[in-house]
């Protein structure tokens, strides 16, 4: 028996359609991009963008606005670790639901709002979370950094030494710099 190249088209075809389909499915899509890690907590690109957009954290002008707001970050997770260390009181819900209004108030319209949480990702839980972790932190500093005289430069000392005991990767343009 003869074999003909007519005959082989079907299982060529079915095996090159195949492959194909597997090195799609190889080359999965990004969901999010890592850009730091401090004490196993990841801070990503979405978070960067909710923080901004939401006006949790601002680039205050900055060449690079992402490394502005990130760096932001990290210093806020370096301070949570140590606030969860502590333990201040917690939040009442009043005060959470009144921080959740002001960054509603930020945005133009209920639908603004909404919109900037659909873009990054979260939901009004998680914003209600992130809020009620920030208010932690100003009752930490302001029971640790009360009567500082230059609190904002003592704060910033001390954030920097909790950087310097180590447990950041910063991983912003690590793959980009050559």
């Amino acid at each position: 028996m003869r074999l003909q190249i007519s005959d082989c088209r079907l299982p060529i075809g079915v095996a090159l359609l195949l492959a194909s389909l597997a090195s799609a499915s190889v080359h999965g899509e990004t969901i999010d991009r890592v850009l730091a890690v401090v004490g196993g907590q990841l801070i990503t690109l979405t978070d960067v963008t909710a923080a901004t957009d939401l006006g949790l954290q601002t680039a205050d002008g900055a060449a690079d606005p992402v490394r502005a707001v990130l760096s932001k970050l990290i210093d806020r997770e370096l301070a949570l670790a140590e606030v969860d260390r502590y333990a201040p009181a917690e939040p009442t819900a009043e005060m959470v639901d009144r921080e959740v209004e002001r960054v509603r108030q930020r945005l133009a319209s209920p639908a603004a709002f909404a919109a900037a949480l659909a873009r990054s990702g979260i939901d009004e839980q998680h914003l209600r979370e992130t809020l009620r972790q920030d208010l932690r932190t100003r009752a930490y500093l302001d029971q640790r950094f009360g009567t500082a005289t230059d609190r904002t430069a003592v704060v910033n000392q001390w954030i920097a030494g909790l950087g310097r005991r180590g447990g950041v990767i910063d991983l912003y343009l690590a793959g980009e710099r050559r």
